[in-house]
């Protein structure tokens, strides 16, 4: 094959760098999971003080963010009013996401093909939300790094997905 249509042909992930990628969303997904637990760890000890405890954390940012990260403490202040509604609905809620989280990582990890269907479908279907996010409210570094994120890592696992063939045909190195 002539040298001009080899650095045009698609690229294929090297399988040590592929691995690498996909470890590191499994670890992402692992760390989100760790922290929705940590979340239902204080949703159930202090589920009579969540307000409270909300304002607190509440205070902490404004006090070591400014406004930059308003709408989101705003957020976190009307998620803990609604869970002090109903604690134990809340509680569950969040070990459920932890748990969707582990399985995903378990999957990756494990290289399992539902896992990268689990994964690309997961990340992609919340992209346009989160570009019309963007776009219909102020600007928000938070916003543009959470999509950010969230492209990089439907674009890995598409990736990995195409170079062992599942979607399509299978791309070969030259």
């Amino acid at each position: 094959m002539p040298k001009a249509f080899k650095q045009i042909a698609p690229t294929v992930p090297n399988s040590h760098h592929a691995k690498n990628a996909i470890i590191m969303v499994a670890i992402y997904e692992l760390v989100k999971g760790l922290v929705a637990l940590g979340v239902a760890a204080i949703i159930f000890v202090g589920h009579d003080k969540l307000q409270w405890i909300a304002r607190v954390v509440s205070q902490a940012l404004h006090r070591i963010m400014g406004m930059a990260l308003h709408h989101q403490i705003e957020a976190l202040n009307h998620y803990a009013w609604v869970a002090n509604q109903n604690w134990q609905k809340a509680f569950w809620i969040v070990v459920g996401y932890a748990l969707l989280r582990f399985v995903e990582t378990y999957g990756l990890y494990r290289d399992k093909i539902w896992a990268y269907w689990y994964s690309v479908l997961g990340y992609g279907v919340f992209l346009p939300l989160e570009v019309y996010e963007l776009l219909s409210h102020r600007f928000n570094w938070l916003n543009i790094l959470i999509l950010l994120v969230n492209i990089v890592i439907v674009v890995v696992v598409y990736r990995n997905m195409r170079a062992k063939g599942l979607l399509g045909k299978k791309i070969t190195q030259a």
